[in-house]
């Protein structure tokens, strides 16, 4: 054969050959599965097809008998931002400093979000409409983002991720609307809580919160119609997830199952049915979390997963051999209200840790008490002195520790923290919930106003990475004053005098939990009047007003609330509300300190309530 005819038969086949891998290429990219993500809001397992009776929820109904539902997963946090916070990042929000409800966090700028992460994979992701995270920028990771943002914009052939969030039943549409009488479960049918009093209000409250989830299903309905009707079911793997608990007081900023489990429900079209982790209509046990939920998107679509994301997948090429045994939650400020609560769950208990014992469940946030009449007909209740143990509960401090056996109590209302029956699984839990905090770098110890300065140049997840930030000092520091055990003052004692302004906050803050048991820490308290950070001088100024010092916690009080930053502020004005209700300091002082204040929100709402 002629030497260059051979050498262009050679050639030639070569370029067919790569023109065929370049085809089979792009087969594969186009043949990974669409995602359609359907997000409700402020619902727990209400549905017909999680055992609900009176829930009328057909749409989703038959997603789970064409799908599966998973019996144990959770948000991280039971409130929106936070749970988002953690979705879009693919982290837990209080490694990234993401913890406090409707705040705005830098996260390291090598760090891209989880849809970035989808596109650059030649996925086109759309946000339909709420993001609501504790970041700047994240509206802009989108190819659209907005009441109209849809799949319908993507090139031919292009898998997409879609997220449909649905508001229809969160908790500003709790309140029937003026003039509604007619509901489809009658209010006297309503099956109330253990934990909320029986008013008629409530029962109101009740029956229109199932007409939303009803309403809410219809929607559902409507986009998985508008899947089917565009051609795109058989390719497509839907989710549908509430992004937390139920929008009813002690649900929704609540770290127990009814403020964190949410139902779950995923399908597979036939072409998938090989990721399929159990048969259609059947229940998976496998704990899962918000956090996971990125990765696993990731193991479905073939996308590579970042090092520093911390969920597992539990579906996919790359889901992990074995369940993992538990999930981490977490709470930090809800509203303009703080209180720090971590928390672990497994398959039957839950373990509760809180370092805030000395502020009730239900604080009086602004906004619950203004579009859920639930929330003030509980609290007249209980001021009236109608409440029962349980449902007086809500309202009152709580214990430094808390353990529940979710099968033979499923409201998590007989804490079992001190039965000894219980101690082996008190003492595994308490210890796993150690390593969460510690393993995760939790930053959520640090109060608010001191996480721009501490993190100075970089992102407080950086800070919080270095030696700078004694973790494990903190923490037990922190056990040691969320006790609230008189044993314990010596050690506070010495730590009000630490070197980390982190440690003197929780020691002073051990000292405010003891009250007048901490009289022999006052001198060091007063102290603490003068330290450089704020948020010290603030906690220290709340224990010394305890102790009788009213007119040196009112000075240390005035100064923060015209010096501080927001968070600052925001700590001080918490403070003299809870002075003022204390009757520590009359209102008249409290109105006068906050009388002409500049504040931003959520800072006002305190600042207006004291003013009324």
């Amino acid at each position: 054969m002629n030497p260059s005819l051979k050498t262009r038969l050679v050639f030639l086949s070569t370029v067919i050959l790569l023109i065929g891998s370049l085809g089979r290429l792009s087969f594969a990219d186009n043949d990974r599965p669409n995602i359609l993500w359907i997000t409700s809001e402020d619902n727990s397992p209400y549905l017909g097809c999680y055992g609900d009776r009176l829930a009328k929820t057909p749409n989703l109904d038959r997603l789970a008998e064409q799908g599966v539902r998973y019996r144990n997963a959770f948000a991280n946090a039971p409130v929106c931002s936070v749970a988002r916070t953690t979705l879009i990042t693919g982290m837990y929000a209080t490694t990234v400093g993401g913890h406090n409800h409707r705040s705005s966090v830098a996260i390291p700028k090598q760090f891209s979000l989880y849809p970035e992460h989808m596109r650059s994979a030649g996925y086109y992701c759309s946000n339909n409409s709420k993001t609501d995270y504790n970041l700047p920028g994240g509206q802009k990771v989108w190819d659209a983002n907005g009441n109209k943002a849809n799949y319908l914009a993507r090139k031919p052939g292009q898998p997409f991720l879609a997220v449909f969030n649905l508001t229809s039943s969160h908790e500003s549409q709790v309140a029937p609307k003026d003039g509604k009488t007619q509901f489809r479960v009658p209010p006297d049918e309503v099956l109330l809580p253990p934990y909320h009093p029986d008013t008629a209000v409530i029962r109101r409250d009740w029956a229109n919160y199932y007409d939303q989830v009803t309403l809410m299903d219809q929607q559902v309905g409507e986009l998985l119609t508008k899947l089917e009707s565009d051609g795109l079911a058989d390719d497509t793997i839907v989710f549908y997830y509430s992004d937390h608990g139920g929008g009813l007081p002690r649900g929704k900023r609540n770290i127990h199952d009814s403020g964190t489990h949410v139902p779950l429900i995923v399908k597979f079209p036939k072409k998938w049915s090989h990721l399929e982790p159990a048969k259609p209509g059947e229940w998976v046990d496998d704990l899962v979390s918000f956090v996971d939920l990125p990765v696993t998107l990731f193991s479905l679509c073939n996308v590579p997963i970042p090092e520093h994301y911390q969920g597992q997948p539990f579906l996919g090429a790359k889901k992990i051999a074995v369940a993992q045994e538990r999930v981490f939650l977490y709470r930090g400020r809800m509203d303009e209200r703080y209180d720090t609560v971590r928390a672990v769950r497994d398959s039957k208990f839950r373990y509760i840790r809180n370092y805030s014992p000395h502020r009730p469940y239900g604080q009086q946030y602004s906004y619950p008490f203004k579009v859920v009449p639930t929330m003030k007909s509980w609290h007249d209740e209980f001021i009236a002195g109608r409440c029962n143990a349980d449902q007086s509960s809500y309202w009152q401090p709580k214990p430094a520790e808390e353990f529940y056996s979710i099968p033979d109590d499923p409201f998590e209302l007989r804490n079992l923290v001190k039965d000894s029956n219980q101690a082996p699984s008190v003492a595994r839990l308490r210890s796993a919930l150690r390593d969460e905090i510690l393993g995760s770098r939790d930053t959520g110890f640090i109060p608010e106003g001191m996480i721009s300065k501490l993190a100075g140049a970089e992102t407080i997840y950086d800070y919080a990475r270095s030696d700078s930030y004694p973790l494990e000092r903190i923490l037990d520091i922190a056990d040691k004053a969320s006790d609230g055990d008189l044993k314990n003052l010596p050690a506070l004692r010495t730590a009000l005098e630490d070197s980390h302004p982190v440690v003197r906050y929780w020691a002073a803050t051990g000292c405010l939990i003891l009250k007048d048991q901490a009289e022999s820490a006052k001198a060091k308290l007063k102290e603490l009047l003068r330290d450089e950070w704020a948020d010290v001088r603030t906690v220290a100024a709340e224990a010394v007003g305890q102790l009788g010092e009213t007119e040196a916690a009112i000075a240390t009080l005035k100064e923060v609330l015209n010096s501080g930053n927001a968070y600052e502020q925001l700590s001080a004005l918490n403070t003299l509300d809870t002075l003022r209700t204390d009757s520590v300091i009359p209102l008249r002082v409290a109105q006068e300190l906050v009388r002409g204040l500049k504040l931003s929100e959520p800072a006002d709402r305190i600042g207006l309530a004291i003013l009324r």
